[in-house]
């Protein structure tokens, strides 16, 4: 029996026991049961976060296909097999599984991402020595250009200093909107975070 969950990573018995596509043709698979298919070899896991987060924290025998990269040609052999998607907390890999199902391909996200896998106790590889977190990255640098420029606007008594606090809170909102990370894409690209 299959289980389906569209809110939060929790025990197989809490999610409902059909499969209900949600918008845009995504189904919506919870942790338990992505567990329970992979135990049995009845699915293929990809990861399509950015390959510093996959250094960092990965779930063991996912494989690797950035958003950015995604297609079905992009994918690892799934022949006979159930396609699960997952990134940090579900809104790259509903995104991924738009792109894919328009293709013709049947596809899962799994709610919450690797957020949630984690959460729930299931194994994961960790690096330590990886690169910081995207997210992290994205918060070290938003952070230190709102209080550098929030402070000159402060010290000078210059209003035009706001303009960089305003843009990047601006940023942060579209951000948060779209699921789509201009800076996050850009500091994926740097030396740092090549792995």
């Amino acid at each position: 029996m299959t289980q389906v969950e569209t809110q939060t990573c929790c025990s197989a018995s809490d999610a409902s026991s059909n499969e209900t596509p949600a918008a845009a043709g995504v189904t919506h698979i919870d942790c338990a049961t992505v567990k329970q298919w992979l135990d049995a070899g009845d699915a293929v896991l990809v990861d399509v976060r950015e390959p510093v987060e996959h250094a960092g924290l990965a779930i063991p025998g996912a494989t690797l296909v950035p958003l950015g990269k995604i297609s079905k040609d992009a994918l690892p052999d799934h022949a006979g097999k159930r396609l699960v998607l997952h990134c940090k907390a579900g809104g790259r890999s509903k995104q991924a599984c738009e792109k894919l199902a328009a293709a013709g391909l049947e596809v899962f996200s799994m709610t919450g991402g690797i957020d949630a896998w984690n959460a729930a106790g299931l194994p994961v590889r960790k690096n330590d020595k990886a690169p910081l977190d995207l997210v992290r990255q994205v918060h070290i640098v938003v952070g230190s250009m709102v209080l550098l420029f929030s402070i000159l606007a402060a010290a000078t008594g210059s209003l035009w200093f706001l303009i960089v606090p305003i843009f990047f809170g601006g940023g942060l909102l579209f951000a948060g909107a779209t699921g789509f990370c201009g800076l996050a894409l850009m500091l994926s690209k740097m030396p740092w975070n090549r792995v």
